[in-house]
């Protein structure tokens, strides 16, 4: 059992940035952000994999940045240049598996935290 919890999203306007922060109660091999928004499909923004390190979307690879502390088991998003586009609840998620055998469907989730990106 994995036990996550976000923190740090909120209200921001179009071209702003946002830090998003993931207290884990362990750190499995897989490690992701994912996002979802009404109609739309869910996204796995960000992963790290314990072997290979951090991959990113397209949608959001060059403006967001996937990080961890792990001193204190502790993942962070960083994200800056927000567009409207990127308003959705985003999750903090993990999996035992490999990031290549998870697909964006990790086993273990936290709450979400709300992002929302004003024009």
């Amino acid at each position: 059992q994995v036990q996550l919890a976000e923190s740090g999203g909120g209200s921001v306007q179009s071209g702003g940035s946002l830090r998003l922060s993931c207290a884990a109660s362990r750190i499995t091999l897989c490690m992701l952000w994912v996002r979802q928004a009404p109609g739309k499909e869910r996204e796995a923004v960000a992963t790290l994999d314990y072997n290979r390190g951090p991959s990113y979307a397209d949608s959001v690879k060059g403006r967001f940045t996937f990080s961890r502390d792990n001193t204190t088991n502790t993942l962070y998003l960083e994200m800056n240049t927000l567009t409207p586009e990127d308003t959705a609840m985003y999750y903090c998620a993990a999996d035992a598996r490999s990031c290549r055998l998870v697909r964006g469907a990790p086993n273990y989730w936290g709450q979400g935290t709300q992002v929302t990106v004003s024009p």
